[in-house]
């Protein structure tokens, strides 16, 4: 492993988490309100799966996702071999790793943010027959914003300094697969302090401005 200090791994994390944060809104929404919301059987199963990054052992989990994505894996193996992705030890590996790590950072606060929204006006524009998409966007969207920032900060936060689950999917592979995170500890395994302690401390400042905006938007 080269013991110079490189950008690549700086790229590589921006456009992981750039896809990672696309996902989180894109799911993360949904589920946060869904589990707000909803009245479904298996709701608390649902509730769970989301929790589990928060509770089960990263490396665990990341070898769990290995057995279902990898080329022979129980989700990519069922597919015809000519359509099976390749997401183990390359970019979409670390962007599922962000996603799954930060997921129940991102549901969390979406979910108790719309629990918060008042109930009569969800009533009063049912009444006044705005359909549920309408209600949804134009009502509870946006009372709900401040939920959503948070907990998108904290998910890209916490994707950020992902590295369990993306040892696994991602490989580590030096220029091709090595996150910020997984830099830092290469630099440590090598013996290179010099450029451990410059990602470090650029970590612990972006820590430090994602608390700060966590706080602005008063979920902490």
């Amino acid at each position: 492993m080269s013991g110079a200090c490189s950008t690549t791994p700086w790229l590589l994390t921006a456009e992981v988490l750039a896809w990672a944060a696309l996902l989180h809104l894109a799911v993360g929404i949904p589920l946060g309100w869904l589990l707000a919301r909803g009245r479904f059987p298996g709701r608390e199963l649902l509730d769970a799966l989301v929790t589990v990054p928060l509770v089960f052992p990263p490396v665990v989990l990341g070898y769990f996702l290995l057995l279902l994505l990898g080329q022979q894996g129980v989700l990519t193996g069922a597919l015809p071999e000519a359509l099976r992705p390749e997401i183990v030890f390359r970019t979409p590996g670390l962007v599922i790793a962000a996603f799954v790590a930060g997921l129940p950072l991102m549901v969390k606060p979406v979910q108790a943010a719309f629990k918060e929204v008042p109930p009569a006006l969800i009533e009063t524009a049912a009444t006044l027959r705005a359909a549920p998409m309408d209600r949804f966007f134009a009502i509870e969207l946006p009372l709900a914003r401040r939920g959503l920032a948070a907990g998108l900060t904290l998910a890209v936060g916490r994707g950020l300094g992902e590295i369990g689950i993306s040892l696994m999917l991602g490989g580590n592979i030096v220029g091709r697969t090595e996150t910020v995170s997984l830099a830092i500890y290469n630099h440590v395994t090598d013996g290179n302090f010099a450029c451990a302690n410059e990602l470090s401390l650029l970590l612990a400042g972006l820590a430090a401005v994602a608390f700060f905006l966590v706080k602005r938007f008063g979920a902490l």
